[in-house]
């Protein structure tokens, strides 16, 4: 196989194989290629793990009451109030000490 590096690309693998950490140029590709494959394993897990959370949300939903919109805002809102009311006090204790 055959590959046309942009000027940057080989920039940056010039760049890896001045610090003496890789041999050539292949190792560099190496471990690049590496890195994107376990990046891709996690980025699918996190996908599959994601929609585990999703199902089981849509399977609790449908054992709990609706709820319309403005109930589920306002109760979100105070959970978002309450947590700062929280932090302050946390904020305050701490300064006070």
């Amino acid at each position: 196989m055959s590959i046309t590096l942009t000027k940057t690309q080989e920039l940056f693998i010039q760049t890896k194989l001045q610090t003496g950490k890789y041999g050539s140029a292949e190792e560099v590709l190496e471990v690049a290629l590496r890195l994107l494959d376990e990046y891709d394993r996690a980025d699918r897990q996190w996908i599959d793990s994601l929609r585990v959370k999703i199902d089981a949300a849509i399977a609790m939903s449908e054992h709990t009451p609706p709820i319309d919109g403005e109930t589920f805002i306002a109760g979100v809102l105070e959970c978002f109030r309450q947590s700062a009311r929280e932090s302050i006090r946390s904020a305050k204790s701490a300064i006070s000490i």
